[in-house]
């Protein structure tokens, strides 16, 4: 038992492509008798038994179902669990009875969201009920929007520790990555484009750099939609696809901890495609590329091989910029495909953070630099594959 809880965590949507690597990061880093207590959760229990021998999992990790139909199976599941993992998205078509029951009893909870007018929602409609429970809410803890959120963190607390100041100015550069987008990102852009074709105001939400800091309007932001050159770094710039969500969760890091990065704080993201006409050409490529908004795109529960995973790659660069013009970089990579292999992990990581280590993170809806901080660094170091650097 773990603070009157059966459970330290449970994966819920287990059996799912997403679910199943992060059942399988748990069992092979943590073990199915260990320190951790954890079960598998989904909406049937045959798909989980079948996942769980699949994978290697002993009979001894419980398997429970839940239904996001039935709430009242969530709420149930919840109060067994410190924390709830979810990997079942769209969470703006399944997510909000998971996270009402988590703000009702006091559950932690991690997801994979990168639904921005959706977490919008979610802090109006829960915020205050999570606060008062002491439920930690943690949204976008894997690919969308650890390295990056956690980048600029990283980079802004060597800044304040080096030149005493916070940077104003930040830069989010993809210098390479190698890899496929999820099944659920796919969806998840999907059932955003249809939402807001129905309702203006999440088009508002999902056209507002700030969407995610109510109550604060910050400066004009860079929300680049055409391809640039890099005269500094000698390259061709295309817009980055998760740049939507990645900078709002930024901004509302900002937010959480007190506009410690500053008030007229200014963040951008965009991927590096290389020079000459073959790095504008990419870039054009990139910029006018529709395919996870299409019939082609990854569909929930497809994924790539293993092999293909353990072969994928990314690589971020972070530029500061201080009010007097010095400069500052840092970087953040990993050793695993973004969406799949170090999502994994990451996700299972910070839930795992909550679990052992945020003693001090008070109950809220919260981004992963406020809640973790430099014990999610570690952790993602020490277990994850990734990197953490500062550059000259």
């Amino acid at each position: 038992m773990s603070n009157g809880r059966e459970f330290d965590i449970v994966v819920y949507g287990a059996s799912g492509f997403t679910g199943r690597l992060v059942a399988e990061y748990l069992h092979q880093q943590y073990g199915a008798d260990g320190d951790v207590k954890w079960a598998m959760a989904g909406r049937s229990e045959e798909k989980l038994k079948a996942v769980r021998e699949e994978i290697g999992v002993p009979d001894s990790v419980p398997l429970i179902t839940a239904d996001a139909d039935q709430p009242e199976t969530l709420e149930a599941l919840a109060k067994r669990t410190r924390v709830v993992l979810t990997t079942v998205g769209p969470y703006q078509l399944y997510g909000e009875p998971l996270v009402a029951a988590c703000a009702k009893t006091g559950t932690d909870y991690v997801d994979l969201c990168g639904e921005p007018a959706w977490m919008r929602q979610m802090i109006d409609a829960h915020g205050e009920a999570a606060k008062a429970s002491g439920a930690r809410i943690v949204f976008s803890c894997g690919f969308d929007s650890i390295p990056f959120d956690m980048g600029v963190y990283f980079l802004q607390q060597y800044a304040k520790e080096n030149l005493g100041a916070y940077l104003p100015r930040v830069k989010g550069r993809v210098r390479k990555m190698k890899g496929t987008f999820s099944g659920g990102t796919a969806a998840s852009l999907q059932a955003t484009l249809v939402a807001a074709k129905k309702d203006p105001k999440i088009y508002q939400l999902l056209t507002d750099p700030f969407s995610l800091t109510p109550g604060f309007k910050g400066p004009e932001q860079p929300e680049p939609r055409e391809p640039v050159y890099d005269d500094e770094l000698h390259t061709w710039l295309a817009p980055f696809v998760m740049a939507t969500i990645n900078t709002r969760n930024v901004h509302r890091s900002n937010q959480l901890l007190g506009h410690a990065y500053g008030d007229q704080f200014v963040y951008d993201e965009m991927i590096l495609t290389g020079h000459g006409e073959k790095g504008k050409a990419t870039a054009e490529a990139v910029t006018n590329d529709r395919s996870l908004s299409g019939k082609d795109a990854p569909k929930p529960g497809e994924g790539p091989s293993k092999e293909e995973r353990e072969n994928g790659f990314y690589d971020v660069l972070f530029i500061g910029e201080t009010a007097d013009g010095r400069q500052l970089k840092a970087s953040v990579s990993g050793n695993r495909d973004p969406g799949y292999g170090s999502t994994s992990r990451m996700i299972a990581e910070s839930a795992l953070c909550l679990v052992q280590d945020a003693d001090d993170t008070a109950g809220g809806i919260w981004t992963t630099a406020p809640a973790f901080g430099d014990k999610l660094i570690k952790r993602l170091v020490d277990n994850a594959g990734l990197k953490f650097q500062i550059e000259g």
